[in-house]
């Protein structure tokens, strides 16, 4: 048996899957939760107990998981007046979420006995909600790795996540820390996406392309689930990844458009377990459920520009230079405009404007899902730079700016209050 044994074991453990670039990947990784972790820490060693919007979702997460009413369909006990500016609600009904940020703020408390759960007790528990969403920012991390290794190699790869792993924004998003957790839309968006492309660049195989796509489908269908059921506005990306499948397979349009109706009844099914399959809150909350809810009039308001670039640039300070000359390179060298960074462009131009166009807090959770997607791009041109005759000069400019972007996101983390 161990004879047989350790060749899989080698061939699974190959430099191709665990060499340098990985452990270094890995590093930045750790780096980043260590940061998320230490915004935790301040928060709860100070604060005396979590905060409303958190209990919400607490509460209605561990009432759904023992036998109660579905979380925010409408919410148990809570009526309108009483819940707080940051939950959108329609007649008691979550506006903007489906139960799934419930079930996942409470289901690492099922752990735990209920007569723990008390709140003398909760400096020993309370750091246990926040694990699911600290998870999130390192899968969202490892997939902009994993994408911006694949579209712009090793140099673009590192660059998208120096800068992710220390951008305020995620870290915060991650930590949950005095925020929604808007981090489980971005990862959401993020994976379908780029799912959506990939499955396309696979349907060129000489295969039964369904049947071969079956792991994929059912990736993009998580994913799908994961983004909707973390923001409805997030619905935008269903007709988006539908778009580059069809774009990028013109010649396997039915097979494209099989994949994503089976990915889509998938991501229904998942959405509806979500209510534990009760028909009659899911078609509720889902006649009370706010889809679009954008309005136009946001961009005749001049201020918001401002807002919008002041947020994008606390997500990433090192983008108020680097973006500048991405945008620039891209826009007068015919050699970076190809799909590998037009589409990551693309999409966090129309993320942006839809951040812009809904004043409420889905427009948050459409800013910080646009960062990933504007990282790539930044990185992606900025690589092609790198390989010009001014490399060396581009190269250390790049790096010397990404260290100042580290050392001041240190020295800001280093000066956060307790609580």
């Amino acid at each position: 048996m161990v004879k047989h044994f350790l060749p899989s074991m080698t061939r699974f453990f190959t430099p191709e899957r665990f060499g340098r670039p990985q452990l270094l990947a890995a590093a930045l990784l750790l780096a980043f939760l260590a940061q998320a972790l230490w915004l935790v820490h301040s928060e709860l060693r100070a604060s005396a107990g979590p905060e409303v919007p958190e209990q919400i979702r607490i509460v209605a997460g561990w009432r759904q998981f023992h036998g109660g009413p579905i979380a925010g369909a409408p919410f148990p006990d809570s009526p309108p007046p009483a819940l707080p500016l940051e939950i959108s609600q329609d007649q008691g009904f979550d506006a903007e979420h489906s139960p799934l940020l419930s079930l996942l703020t409470a289901a690492p408390l099922l752990v735990l006995p209920q007569r723990l759960l008390d709140p003398a007790s909760s400096p020993y528990w309370r750091w246990l909600p926040r694990l699911p969403f600290l998870a999130c920012g390192l899968f969202l991390g490892a997939s902009l790795w994993y994408v911006a290794r694949r579209l712009c190699g090793n140099t673009g790869g590192f660059l998208a996540l120096t800068l992710y792993c220390f951008s305020p924004s995620m870290i915060q998003a991650s930590a949950v820390w005095h925020t929604e957790p808007e981090i489980l839309a971005a990862w959401g968006s993020f994976g379908t996406i780029f799912t959506a492309i990939a499955v396309a660049h696979t349907l060129y195989a000489p295969r039964e392309v369904v049947l071969w796509n079956s792991r994929r489908i059912v990736l993009l269908g998580v994913s799908l689930a994961i983004a909707v059921g973390s923001q409805f506005s997030m619905i935008i990306v269903l007709p988006l990844a539908l778009a580059f499948l069809l774009y990028l397979a013109p010649i396997r349009r039915a097979a494209a458009l099989t994949i994503w109706t089976a990915s889509t009844l998938l991501a229904a099914a998942l959405l509806f377990a979500t209510y534990f399959f009760h028909p009659h809150a899911f078609s509720q909350a889902m006649q009370h459920a706010s889809f679009w809810g954008a309005t136009w009039r946001s961009f005749t308001v001049l201020v918001l520009y401002r807002q919008v670039a002041l947020e994008i640039l606390r997500a990433c300070p090192a983008l108020a230079l680097l973006l500048p000359v991405a945008v620039a390179t891209y826009s007068l060298w015919p050699r970076t405009r190809y799909f590998g960074n037009t589409a990551p462009g693309v999409i966090a131009l129309l993320f942006i404007a839809l951040g812009m166009a809904h004043p409420d807090i889905a427009g948050e959770g459409f800013l910080l899902a646009s960062i990933p997607f504007i990282l790539i791009f930044v990185s992606g041109t900025l690589a092609d730079l790198m390989e010009t005759a001014y490399r060396q000069l581009i190269t250390a400019a790049v790096w010397g700016l990404l260290a100042a972007d580290i050392l001041w996101t240190l020295h800001k983390l280093s000066q956060i209050p307790p609580g």
